[in-house]
């Protein structure tokens, strides 16, 4: 007997409809299971032959065919045992295939017939909006699952509880998640700005970076502070938006991320991936392409310290992120495109011993072992990143100071009537942020004066200025008369902007 149970697969960040066919025929006892399926896919015969045992279901003894149809999508993970279970029950006459005709199923079954969580809950939720079909699923997904609207999400606890319920014979209500009741009573912060000593060009800096959604680049001797910089800036972010915040979820949930009990993701990311790791696992790929560092990024904060001891490959494949907020990973089985639209903040010394520049300390570096150093950041990588700073080294007085700087609560608010402004002025144009700006909308919303063009013009003369570096001036001056609340870029604002690209340099 044949019998047909709808599934999913997860490919990328989104979800592909996945019809499990289950054959039970006479022959010899042998179980084939065919459809591109990984080595995950096929060890599920043994969990699904010891949880149907353990549930007091039988295992037909005969000829066993499983197809994961279509048969050219890649079928990967653990999440089609429950389904290919109730396949291989009805395609022997213990569960009628009617009970789960609208139904669509997942999850991976543990010996004693438990649902286990599976990643990809939500994107196979967010397809089958729409559709009027039930999603069965593990327990422990169904909060993640229940926030697609509309989408009947049912908890499975047990292989015995689905077949009672698919039967009549328990109810069990469907999981609900109202999203407008998703935010959580403000906590108070763990990172505050109001901690850190000093550094006040260099908050400064952060908040025009956050403001317009700037690259940042901080250059200083080992314990200036730029971690510690670094760390703070989700603090200054406005919280995600419920589109935002169903973005960020989508990718955590995918690579199986989400925190248990979680449904939606409410704080902007923050990853911090060391110097060691690879191009594929930073940017996204493998033989089945999965998301990267900087899709787990996405809406928030990449933070790279120690910039120069990045695999060179990785850094040269930001590239194309950094500009398109996007990333495409082109592999034998097809063709994906992960999100990447991230705020780039890196840090790095001076020098290789990091005493260049430091008044206390002597630096033991030739200008070539310094010139050497610094190269290893490629100069279209350099150019591509809007503000670099120099973080000088703390002073005693600095260190030894009581008081508290300003707090992130104030900052946070500047930045979000900041970024208010830019949303009205590029509304209809399909991006929020200054950063996003086309040459055609510098023309228009960077406008300078005759004293703004002359400064300009000295500006480029002397430090050398690419025409990228020339656009991102533009662009960090309007974000900070949006600062300002001006609606004109002032010599200051202009000045100001200059200020942040002091390290550029002719390109070689």
């Amino acid at each position: 007997m044949l019998a047909r149970v709808e599934t999913a697969a997860v490919v990328g960040i989104s979800a592909a409809p996945v019809t499990v066919e289950v054959d039970v025929a006479d022959g010899l006892p042998a179980v084939t299971i065919v459809g591109l399926p990984d080595p995950s896919v096929k060890e599920s015969k043994e969990r699904i032959k010891s949880a149907l045992k353990n549930t007091q279901f039988a295992w037909p003894q005969t000829r066993i065919t499983v197809n994961l149809a279509p048969a050219d999508v890649r079928k990967e993970g653990s999440a089609f045992d429950f389904p290919i279970a109730l396949g291989l029950l009805a395609a022997s006459k213990q569960l009628d295939p009617q009970l789960f005709a609208d139904a669509v199923a997942l999850g991976e079954l543990a010996l004693d017939g438990a649902l286990r969580p599976i990643p990809g809950a939500l994107p196979v939720a967010l397809s089958l909006k729409g559709t009027g079909k039930r999603l069965l699923l593990p327990a422990a997904n169904a909060r993640e699952a229940a926030v697609a609207e509309a989408v009947r999400v049912y908890p499975i606890e047990h292989l015995q509880q689905a077949i009672a319920f698919l039967r009549g014979e328990a109810p069990l209500a469907p999981c609900r998640m109202d999203q407008g009741q998703r935010a959580k009573p403000a906590a108070p912060e763990a990172l505050d700005f109001s901690e850190v000593k000093g550094q006040v060009v260099a908050k400064r800096a952060m908040e025009v970076a956050v403001a317009g959604w700037h690259n940042l680049l901080l250059v200083g001797p080992p314990g200036a502070g730029k971690t510690m910089l670094a760390k703070r800036i989700p603090t200054i972010m406005p919280p995600l938006s419920l589109t935002e915040s169903l973005a960020v979820t989508q990718i955590y949930s995918v690579m199986g991320m989400i925190p248990h009990g979680q449904a939606l993701l409410d704080e902007r990311p923050f990853r911090a991936p060391h110097h060691t790791i690879s191009d594929v696992a930073l940017i996204g790929g493998g033989s089945l392409p999965r998301p990267g560092e900087i899709s787990l990024a996405h809406l928030g904060v990449l933070f790279l310290d120690e910039l120069p001891e990045f695999n060179r490959p990785a850094l040269e494949a930001l590239r194309q992120p950094l500009e398109e907020g996007i990333v495409t990973v082109s592999r034998l089985h097809g063709r994906m495109v992960f999100p990447a639209q991230f705020m780039l903040a890196a840090s790095m010394n001076p020098c290789p011993c990091g005493s260049a520049g430091d008044p206390a300390r002597n630096c033991l570096c030739s200008p070539i072992q310094i010139q050497r150093y610094r190269s290893k950041v490629s100069w279209p990588l350099l150019d591509r990143i809007d503000i670099v700073l120099e973080v000088p080294a703390l002073s005693y007085a600095e260190l030894s100071f009581e008081g508290q700087g300003e707090s992130s609560g104030a900052i946070r608010a500047r930045v979000a009537e900041a970024r208010r402004r830019q949303e009205e002025r590029f509304r209809g144009e399909g991006f929020f942020f200054n950063a996003q700006m086309r040459h055609r909308h510098l023309k228009r919303f960077c406008r300078l004066d005759e004293t703004g063009r002359k400064l300009f013009k000295d500006a480029v003369l002397n430090l050398g200025l690419s025409a990228r570096a020339y656009h991102r001036i533009l662009k960090v001056s309007r974000t900070i008369a949006d600062l300002a609340g001006s609606d004109e870029i002032r010599p200051e604002h202009l000045a100001e902007a200059v200020q942040y690209r002091a390290l550029d340099r002719s390109a070689p």
